[in-house]
């Protein structure tokens, strides 16, 4: 069954870490001091907060009414509490009590496709539903203060960035009151034996620490063909239409870019709003394939009549594991 279009994206970014924080909680950044509490307490309201704006912007672009959100899937890995951010977020937006929610915890930078995948399960699994996915991240839960001995972590300074955004997903789009924006197809998920490694993130009495292979963009490229593969065939495509699908691809960091632009022989401009993401607003987790489709959808209502179609397409993210996400998809604003 194809899920049809039907769905709205909405970015949000905040900057959460402030010299406030810092005032308010001097220990922060001060190293081998237990501050996951301290992290926790403004992590767990800020997410909910950045939630909530980003889905209600959604919504209201949406055009419908809150009370017709049947379902939300939540996707965090910058919080840890029970209940969990998901039950705050529906009281935050006036959800109905019935609505039946999703929590997904610590699935890293694949995250956002993850919840898309489950989002799109959901509204297949029941007609007539409408799912809210909705993503928030902050980088206070893993904020590091500068060491001589770890000078690695000013590259995750500069790379990751806070953030939310949100998507409304659902079968049979209402005409008028309702935009398609894509179809999502297919979707898959993988992942590579003996690679746990690959990205180890611990959550410890300082908050959340990460260690990122130097050989991560190496594992991705090594598998990218044959992941896509996977998927394009279902639609009868082949490495020969690369250059004629859209890419949107959670931009992990420039190297991995670069890579899969090298490994599939894409033209320049095919990453483009992965890169235009990740310029803007950094790695931010789970967020960043909502800024990324949201880029898309923009350049794709630029392209001038008679250029050349992009309709199919993938949605890709890669994450902890190594897990690889992908959805393949039609891009119905073109």
């Amino acid at each position: 069954m194809k899920l049809a279009g039907k769905t709205t994206t909405v970015k949000t970014r905040y900057v959460v870490m402030s010299d406030e924080i810092l005032n308010k909680y001097p220990e922060l950044a001060i190293e081998g001091i237990p501050t996951i509490k301290q992290r926790l307490d403004i992590c767990n309201d800020a997410v909910t907060q950045m939630a909530i704006g980003a889905s209600r912007a959604c919504i209201k672009k949406w055009g419908r009414s809150v009370s017709d959100i049947t379902h939300m899937v939540y996707v965090s890995s910058s919080e840890a509490r029970l209940p969990g951010g998901d039950l705050y977020l529906a009281g935050g937006l006036g959800l109905s009590p019935e609505t039946q929610r999703v929590m997904l915890y610590f699935s890293g930078c694949s995250g956002g496709v993850a919840g898309l995948r489950v989002a799109k399960d959901i509204a297949e699994n029941n007609p007539g539903s409408r799912v809210l996915l909705a993503t928030s991240e902050t980088t206070i839960i893993g904020f590091k203060p500068p060491s001589v001995d770890r000078p690695y972590d000013l590259v995750g300074v500069a790379l990751f960035g806070d953030g939310a955004g949100a998507m409304v997903i659902g079968t049979d789009p209402v005409p008028v009151t309702e935009s398609p924006l894509f179809e999502l197809h297919t979707a898959i998920q993988n992942f590579l034996p003996n690679t746990e490694k690959a990205i180890d993130g611990r959550l410890t009495e300082e908050g959340i620490s990460f260690k990122l292979a130097r050989e991560l963009p190496q594992i991705i490229e090594d598998n990218i063909e044959g992941f896509c593969h996977k998927l394009i065939g279902i639609a009868g495509l082949t490495d020969k239409d690369y250059n004629k699908m859209f890419w949107a691809v959670h931009p992990g960091g420039p190297a991995i870019l670069n890579r899969m632009e090298k490994r599939l022989d894409l033209l320049p401009d095919k990453l483009n709003a992965s890169r235009r993401a990740l310029m803007d607003y950094g790695n931010a987790s789970s967020n960043t394939i909502v800024y990324v489709l949201e880029y898309m959808i923009e350049e794709s209502r630029k392209m001038k009549a008679g250029a050349a179609n992009c309709d199919w397409g993938l949605i890709l993210a890669f994450g902890p594991g190594i897990t690889f996400e992908g959805i393949l998809a039609r891009n119905l604003t073109i």
